[in-house]
């Protein structure tokens, strides 16, 4: 396996440690959340370094999706004034004026209707649409960058197809299963018109880019940057085999996710909050090292990432690691380990640098929790520790 040259035996040739970066922790701000008292939390300290790549890890349910989802992201976006629900029981938070944004980038689709595709979501579609209009047979025929929307109707000078209404597809109704979707029989699929597919771009009409894979697509518009970089990135997160046109309907959970990272990529860096919870699921070991190089480009332009995470090499790449436990439900939240990845790149074994007293197994308890009535927990977890 090891010697072969396919993408898992390249991917186990990766040297433990690849894709980590050495950044100073000296005098870091830090993102401080104080007296967390959500689910199996217990009035729980956690701090998180501003502008590092944050690991929090644990077993299932010793409170990291709380911590970090309900609580953490929700407490810094209402302080930002953003749209969210009403975060869980804490006492404050501290360091939050640093930060401009806070995001979620999860699994969930980038829309519900096959009228949402990459192509729009991550703002080329656009740019391709302007050069349509640019063709001499369409200054010829005097349309402007609105014929080619397909979610323009005709009567609104659009050129989708109306037989479809530029989904490309149609939902047949089934008395007893769920309903089938089958391509258009009079587009099969383009979205558009044949009349607007008369407009030719570099050899192709608008349906037929649309049928583009991402990898396709970079060779057409090598020349167009503000097509290319966004394309380029979506190579990098290793989706390129994905279609211009694919309905959101198709994609994937991991899919979806690193299409936001693509899309969030694009932004001006520095002062954001980037969640991510688990996006290493599903994806290949080589897919891995992908994603690895992409979040740390977040980190690298100045902004702050959390992620929930228990992939070795995620947690190897880590500047900073939080661990939960020691184990989940009632055993959660006595136990927290701190620490900061020394290992240099390529390194065989994670060392700690560790913050505050130590405990038994040679880890600082970075948190405090202060132990509550009818606290059922073994006695050795209801001690305070102070971080230093």
């Amino acid at each position: 396996m090891l010697a072969g040259d396919g993408p898992t035996a390249r991917a186990l040739r990766i040297a433990v440690g690849e894709g980590a970066r050495s950044r100073p922790m000296k005098d870091v701000p830090m993102l401080t959340l104080k007296g967390a008292r959500g689910h199996n939390l217990q009035s729980t300290t956690a701090k998180f370094p501003l502008g590092r790549f944050v690991c929090v890890a644990g077993v299932s349910g010793s409170g990291k999706s709380t911590l970090v989802e309900k609580i953490l992201l929700r407490a810094v976006r209402e302080k930002l004034k953003l749209t969210t629900e009403e975060p869980l029981a804490h006492q404050s938070i501290d360091g939050w004026k640093a930060l401009k944004r806070a995001v979620a980038i999860d699994q969930s689709p980038i829309g519900r209707t096959p009228r949402s595709v990459p192509a729009t979501y991550v703002g080329i579609w656009d740019e391709i649409r302007k050069l349509f209009s640019l063709m001499p047979e369409a200054k010829k025929r005097g349309w402007g960058i609105g014929r080619f929307s397909f979610n323009t109707s005709a009567e609104s000078g659009g050129g989708r197809c109306e037989t479809c209404d530029g989904a490309g597809v149609k939902h047949v109704e089934m008395a007893f299963m769920a309903d089938v979707v089958v391509p258009c029989e009079v587009c099969a699929g383009a979205r558009f018109s044949r009349e607007t597919c008369d407009v030719k771009l570099h050899g192709y009409d608008a349906g037929e880019i649309l049928g583009l894979t991402v990898e396709e697509a970079r060779q057409v518009f090598s020349q167009v940057a503000k097509v290319k970089r966004p394309l380029d990135l979506l190579h990098d997160l290793g989706v390129g085999y994905l279609a211009l046109g694919q309905g959101s309907h198709t994609l994937s959970g991991g899919e979806a996710q690193r299409i936001k990272l693509a899309t969030e990529l694009q932004t001006g860096g520095g002062g954001t909050l980037y969640v991510l919870d688990e996006p290493t699921t599903g994806l290949h070991v080589s897919d891995v090292m992908k994603l690895i190089t992409v979040m740390q480009q977040l980190v690298d332009r100045g902004d702050s990432l959390v992620v929930i995470e228990h992939h070795p090499s995620v947690l190897r790449a880590a500047d900073w690691i939080l661990e939960l436990g020691p184990g989940g439900g009632a055993l959660g939240d006595g136990s927290w380990r701190r620490g900061r990845r020394t290992t240099s790149p390529g390194g065989t074994r994670p060392r700690r640098r560790c913050c505050g007293a130590e405990n038994a197994r040679g880890w600082a308890k970075g948190l405090t929790r202060t132990p509550s009535a009818g606290d059922h927990r073994p006695a050795r977890w209801n001690s305070t520790t102070t971080s230093s």
